[in-house]
Order: C-alpha cells, then sequence, then structure tokens
C-alpha cells in the first residue's frame, strides 16, 4: 500500500485520490497535488486499482469526503473506469478525471457513459499550472459549491438491435450528455424494472429516463435535447453573426467570431464536431503530436466558443436561406426564423449511403455511417467490415482494431496510396488484426433482426463471396447536401456552394450581384453570407483547413460590416 494519509489533527481536510500504476508518475502526481493543494486537501496516492479502493474504504469509515479522483486509464488487472465505477459507489460526489498517455476516444466514450467523467486529462500535464491546476481548480470550486447529493444520470432503455436506441445513444454521447445504457434482453432485470417503473412497456423503446425521473418514450432528438439540458431556443431574434453547422469549421467561425466581439450563434442540426468529432484519433492536426480524438478536440472547442458568449443551438434545422434588405435570414424546419447582418455556411458533407440491396433497413442495425465510436465495445471479439478508403476509415479501422477479432477494410480502388494519409497507411500492419481488401465492392447484406451477411463482389474479376457479419462501418463518398440552397446560391454540378474567384467567369460578377466589388474569397453569390469547410467547392477536406477557412472567413465577414 503506498497511500500517504496524514495524522489525525488534519483529518478534517477533505481528500484528492490519484492512482497510476506507474511509481514515478504516481509520485509526480501526488507532488503536484501537494503542491497546489495540500493546505486545504489531504492527497492520498496508490499504486493501483485496489489499493486506491482500500484508502477510500478507509476514508469512508473515518465519515471524511473525497473531493476529486484521478486514475490512470490503462492499469493491469483494473482499468481506470472499473476502478472509478467502484469508487462512485462509495463517494459519488467526488470529481472524476481520467489520466491516459494518448488520445483515446474508446476511454472517453465509456467514462462519460459509465462514471459520468468530468475531465480527461492527457499526459504528460506538464507544467501543471497551465494543463493540470485550471482544470481542478475548476473542478474542486463546483465540488465545493454542489450539495453534495448522489449524482443523477440519464438513463437509457432499450434493445441492442433497435435503430432508434442506437440514434438516441450516439446522440447523447456526441453531445458529452453522460448516460447508463441499459440494454433489454433476458439478463437484464434492472432495464425491465426501469419500463415499469416508468409505466412503459417493451414495444415504448427506446426509454429515456432524464434526470429529474421523466420517462420519454421514442423521443425526438429536439425532445430529447430540451430535456437534458442542451439549448435549443435563442436568446434574441437579431445577431451579427450566424454560423450554420458545428464541425471543425463552424467552431472555428464561431471561436473567432465570439473573440473579436460579434454576437455570434453557433446553429447545428444534430451535434458539434461533424465528420471530424466522431474521428478515434486525429494525428496529423498541429499542435498534438500525440494525437487528439475528434471528441475532445470538439469539446475543448466547444468550450473556447462558450467562453466566448457564443450561443449554441442544438437540433435546430436550417431549411431555407434569404435576404431580407440588410438582414439574412434562416428558417427553421419548425417555421421560426433567425436574423443577422451576416451568415458564414459550415455545414460540411454527409457520408454517402451504400445502394446496395437489403443494407438500407438494416441502417443502425448493424449498419452504420461513421465511426460509432459508441458501438466499439459491442464488438469485441467478432469480425467488423468498413468500407471506405480515406483517412475517417483508416482511423476507425485503428480504433475498432483494439475491439474486434478482425477488422476488414474494403476498399474499391487497387490501392490506399492515393486517399489516405501516409501515417496511416503505416500504421494499419500494426495491430495484426486489419485486412486490406482492394478491387473490392459490398454489392449485398441480409439479415433479419440485425446485419447477418454480406456480400462482396471483385470490381475487377467479377467474384463475389458471401461472409458472415454483424458490422458494417461505412466512410464513403462526401454528400454536400445543400439542396435547401436552391434558387438562392450558386453551386457546383455536385451541389458544394460556389465561393470568390469561383464565382467570377471571365472576370464577371456572378449574375444577381448587385455590389460595385466582386466577391470576397469565402463570400457566396449573395453578399454577406460566406462559405468554409468541406461543403465549400474544391475544398481541402482537412481539418486544419476546416478551421483556418472558419477563422478565415470571420476576418472577411468583418471587412464586409465595414462596408456596408
Amino acid at each position: 500500500m503506498t497511500t500517504a494519509l496524514p495524522d489525525s489533527s488534519r483529518a478534517a481536510r477533505p481528500s484528492i485520490l490519484t492512482v497510476d500504476d506507474d511509481p514515478g508518475v504516481s509520485r509526480a502526481v501526488a507532488r503536484d497535488l501537494r503542491r497546489q493543494y495540500g493546505e486545504s486537501y489531504r492527497i492520498v496516492r496508490a499504486e493501483s486499482g485496489a489499493q486506491a479502493l482500500e484508502a477510500l474504504r478507509e476514508i469512508k469509515l473515518r465519515g471524511e469526503e473525497v473531493a476529486a479522483l484521478l486514475a490512470d486509464y490503462r492499469m493491469p488487472e483494473m482499468s481506470g473506469i472499473e476502478f472509478l465505477e467502484q469508487a462512485m459507489d462509495l463517494f459519488p460526489v467526488a470529481k472524476r478525471v481520467l489520466l491516459t498517455a494518448y488520445a483515446d476516444t474508446d476511454a472517453a466514450i465509456q467514462a462519460i457513459n459509465v462514471v459520468d467523467l468530468d475531465h480527461y486529462l492527457l499526459k504528460p500535464w506538464d507544467p501543471p499550472e497551465e494543463k493540470l491546476y485550471p482544470v481542478l481548480d475548476e473542478l474542486l470550486t463546483s465540488w465545493e459549491a454542489a450539495d453534495r447529493q448522489p449524482v443523477r444520470q440519464v438513463k437509457v432503455v432499450g434493445h441492442r438491435w433497435s435503430a432508434r436506441s442506437y440514434e438516441v445513444r450516439d446522440f447523447l454521447a456526441r453531445n458529452a450528455v453522460p448516460f447508463r445504457w441499459y440494454e433489454l434482453d433476458e439478463t437484464d432485470c434492472e432495464a425491465k424494472r426501469l419500463l415499469t417503473a416508468s409505466g412503459c412497456a417493451d414495444a415504448d423503446i427506446p426509454v429515456v429516463v432524464t434526470t429529474s425521473g421523466e420517462a420519454l418514450v421514442q423521443p425526438t432528438d429536439a425532445e430529447l435535447a430540451a430535456r437534458v439540458g442542451l439549448t435549443t431556443t435563442p436568446s434574441t431574434d437579431f445577431y451579427d453573426l450566424i454560423v450554420i453547422g458545428a464541425g471543425p469549421a463552424g467552431l472555428g467561425a464561431a471561436v473567432y467570431g465570439g473573440s473579436e466581439g460579434l454576437r455570434t450563434v453557433l446553429v447545428e442540426r444534430l451535434a458539434a464536431g461533424g465528420q471530424a468529432g466522431t474521428s478515434s484519433r486525429i494525428e496529423n492536426y498541429l499542435g498534438f503530436p500525440d494525437g487528439v480524438s475528434g471528441e475532445q478536440l470538439t469539446e475543448r472547442a466547444r468550450r473556447q466558443a462558450l467562453k466566448f458568449d457564443v450561443e449554441m443551438l442544438t437540433t435546430r434545422k436550417v431549411v431555407s436561406l434569404e435576404p431580407r434588405g440588410a438582414a439574412r435570414v434562416v428558417r427553421f424546419d419548425d417555421g421560426s426564423e433567425l436574423s443577422a447582418h451576416t451568415v458564414i455556411l459550415a455545414t460540411g458533407v454527409s457520408y454517402r449511403t451504400l445502394e446496395a440491396p437489403g443494407l438500407g433497413e438494416l441502417t443502425g442495425r448493424g449498419v452504420y455511417y461513421g465511426a460509432s465510436t459508441t458501438e466499439g465495445p459491442s464488438c469485441a471479439g467478432q469480425d467488423v467490415y468498413l468500407v471506405g478508403g480515406a483517412n475517417s476509415a483508416g482511423q476507425a479501422a485503428m480504433y475498432f482494431s483494439k475491439h474486434a477479432k478482425r477488422v476488414v477494410l474494403i476498399v474499391r480502388g487497387d490501392s490506399l496510396e492515393r486517399s489516405m494519409s501516409r501515417y496511416l497507411i503505416d500504421q494499419l500492419p500494426g495491430p495484426g488484426n486489419i485486412e486490406v481488401l482492394t478491387c473490392t465492392e459490398v454489392v449485398g447484406g441480409s439479415g433479419k433482426d440485425h446485419l447477418e451477411t454480406l456480400t462482396l463482389r471483385h470490381n475487377k474479376t467479377g467474384e463475389t463471396t458471401t461472409v458472415e457479419a454483424s458490422w458494417l462501418f461505412a466512410f464513403i463518398g462526401a454528400a454536400p447536401r445543400t439542396e435547401w440552397l436552391d434558387g438562392t446560391l450558386a453551386r457546383d454540378d455536385r451541389g458544394f456552394v460556389l465561393a470568390g474567384p469561383d464565382l467570377l467567369t471571365d472576370g464577371a460578377t456572378p449574375a444577381g450581384w448587385q455590389l460595385d466589388r466582386p466577391p470576397y474569397h469565402l463570400e457566396t453569390s449573395l453578399p454577406g453570407v460566406f462559405v468554409a469547410g468541406d461543403v465549400r467547392s474544391d475544398s481541402v477536406k482537412r481539418v486544419a483547413s476546416a478551421v483556418g477557412e472558419g477563422a478565415m472567413a470571420v476576418t472577411l465577414v468583418h471587412r464586409y460590416l465595414e462596408r456596408s
């Protein structure tokens, strides 16, 4: 036992406990904690989950409190998440921090779902004045202000192969809403008890029980967002800037807009992060040499935007855009409107659906579009098939290789060289359970309650093969989904939005352009409306370029406002 428990004269102080199986790291964490918090808190150190739990039991028996728990994720015998889950039974309101040596989306998703994680901290945390103390200061202030009542979580009851159950879990996870999943099967008595207590039946799933005890039966995303504390209603009806889409480009625009004094509102249809938000590990983004998960990057950007007073609206679908005098007006699918001096379109792109027979009706029941990291642990010991040859597919392959028995990457082309970054191509052989099938397409699928088989075809020989499969994740194509802009903005023949020089034909301004200047670089055919990120015609499909365009668009917004 390597706990350090002070004498009884200081027993009234609440404790901060840290556990790490590396003695050097464990001592370093405790040293930094004592230096900053030793006067007000008892610092307890352990080198295994079992030792840490024993220390917590002693503290519990003495009637003392624990303010915070810092646990290393990858420990033998008991992981950090497993430790935190057991620690919650003893000290349910203690703040929980997970430490890891590199970005691990699976750890974050599990921790959000299982232990209501308060923060996810990458090692090393040096200097602690920048990376450790600000995080703990905020958590400890929150703990001291709390009423010490047991932590309450959103509960989701549903079937494993229910498409809507999957969508609800994915929505909550991507919006960083802590929840616990109760799978309705013959072995989960608690799921049945929850349904009985809420007056619901098996046919009502998914059922979401909010922290206030309200049972939501098959809720829509908008109903769910409103009940779990997400903002869906704007505080006013006019802004300086409306940003549509909360992927990297939209978040970049929102952060820069808010930081430069523009009254900014960010509108998102589903969840912040876009496609990048589901990436398990992004390793070529500037400033993160050890990689960063899309979820972590998204959460940091979201918090940054809120810091600059940006309003963020969730589950609001924009269906039209129009000029109205000097204002630019967006209309939502419920008929309501929002106006601003300027608009930045950052709606990104969506994965194209697979047109193979039998797959459409299995979406959400074994067939998924995007990484869907909530499903990772469920794939343990099974074969997982991925369709696509770009970075998103490569990142997903590396992620699922940690869970699945075998990961099969299906690529239509004859190699990955033209579509995937070299660092990912070099990583794929590493896990030892990733196979790449080139010149191959999915031409069919079947299953009763969920996906059971896939039919694959070699596109050069024409030979087909049917394989058993319960999991298929597709990462193909890039559809801009800009049909709602018909008649409003100029687009190319694939639906991507044209801007700046791309609008000029033989030096002439676009039809209907009424200003005495040509469009700014990211300005669309409607003055005052700008575009950034993947939805722009001929854009570079990378996170860094999207963030950069979002920032650049705000600079052009200022130029537009100065001349208006």
